[in-house]
């Protein structure tokens, strides 16, 4: 039993005893003699035990109030491994969260107003544009946070470039976009009625110079864009038609510009979810299978053109990829769940408010710490870290944009 337990208890105690000591005080000394008041027993028990849990829910409240107050009153202003306290940047909850082109500030799509916005640390907000974007469902920025496709609910796509304010009109058959990490070209999926006629794509920017290079079929949800920092891999594909020694374990394929012939990845679990590091030369990634007991488990993998696959290696956090980023080649920032249950990493939706605590990772040692707790619980989503790795943004239960110092 902890100290906050004991200390709630003892105090609960305290009142119930008085309540008790009083209620006999009266019966022995104060009560009259006198006929029966009109009120009949079972009235003044109702009364008496609708006064008693009232007040003391108030003196637990009262107590629980005290203990968070001490709590944030010993929490460290910044990331030391314990209690850390946050900075709440937004009262409204934020979509698209990346870390802007000045590589300090946090952008993010505002879905009240239609606007994207750049935010800093005092909590200072500019839009970035006066155009307005309502409903935008997905966004894929490119690497300097200046570019983004917008894609909408009726399948519209426009590719919008904040520092010029030109806009693209894309085809609405084309989806699930992401920008080349050295030129200004995008790769996405073109969704045609008829499966023989899906492929994935590159183009230009602008939309022109459109090629297809690699058949989808009817495997486009089994295909998933993630273009490389090196420019070697555009995406990846579940397509394995053989089991790879075990019934969870799966076999996935790199998908290269030209046709190349990748060695493919065998990972030990399902639900694969991927991460690039900086310089492309390792993937971060998350399955969930029977070794974790279907928990999401992180691992790390060499995965360039000519070591793909190799040194792959369990980092020992359960968490998804996707509540990872990397601060460097050789640092990963992931928010891990303080309690998943067996099976969890094959029905997320039911652990999206699971609060997190803050991991470390030092890819040179392999050795995991954990840095933060946050101060005010709350999981924490769509991680972002500034380019010197001392501030770190996420969003909280309530989708608000919220900022930890490093």
């Amino acid at each position: 039993m902890n100290e906050r337990l004991k200390r709630i208890l003892i105090l609960a105690g305290f009142v119930v005893s008085v309540f008790i000591f009083a209620f006999l005080l009266y019966f022995l000394f104060f009560r009259s003699a006198g006929p029966a008041p009109e009120a009949t027993v079972e009235d003044e028990e109702i009364d008496e035990l609708t006064g008693l849990p009232e007040s003391l829910q108030a003196a637990i409240r009262e107590a629980l109030e005290q203990e968070e107050a001490e709590a944030l009153l010993e929490a460290d202003t910044v990331a030391r491994g314990g209690l850390t306290l946050t900075t709440k940047l937004t009262t409204s909850a934020v979509d698209e969260l990346v870390i802007s082109s000045d590589g300090d500030d946090a952008t993010y799509y505002d879905s009240t107003d239609g606007r994207f916005y750049s935010i800093d640390e005092d909590g200072d907000a500019t839009a970035l544009s006066d155009k307005q974007f309502p409903q935008v469902e997905t966004v894929s920025w490119n690497k300097d946070s200046e570019k983004a496709v917008l894609e909408f609910p009726d399948g519209s796509n426009i590719l919008y470039n904040f520092e010029t304010e030109k806009q693209i009109t894309l085809p609405d058959h084309w989806e699930d976009f992401d920008f080349s990490p050295t030129t200004d070209e995008i790769v996405a999926k073109s969704i045609a009625l008829d499966p023989s006629n899906r492929w994935l794509l590159l183009a230009s920017d602008d939309g022109s110079n459109v090629r297809s290079f690699q058949a989808l079929g009817e495997n486009e949800d089994k295909v998933t864009v993630n273009w490389s920092p090196n420019d070697q891999v555009v995406a990846f594909a579940d397509t394995a038609d053989e089991q790879q020694g075990g019934f969870d374990r799966t076999l996935i394929y790199p998908v290269g510009k030209n046709s190349e012939n990748f060695k493919g990845l065998v990972v030990e679990g399902l639900g694969f979810e991927s991460e690039w590091s900086p310089n492309g030369k390792q993937l971060l990634y998350s399955v969930a299978g029977s070794y974790s007991d279907y928990k999401p488990l992180l691992w790390i993998v060499d995965a360039t053109s000519s070591t793909m696959g190799e040194n792959r290696t369990s980092l020992g956090l359960n968490t998804w990829v996707d509540k990872c980023t990397f601060g460097s080649s050789k640092t990963i920032y992931c928010a891990v769940p303080t309690d998943l249950p067996l099976n969890s990493g094959l029905q997320r939706s039911l652990y999206a408010d699971t609060e997190d605590v803050l991991y470390k990772i030092d890819l040179s040692s392999g050795r995991s710490n954990m840095i933060a707790i946050p101060a005010e619980g709350t999981s924490m989503n769509s991680i972002s870290v500034n380019d010197d790795e001392t501030k770190l943004y996420f969003t909280n239960d309530d989708g608000e944009l919220e900022l930890m110092n490093l």
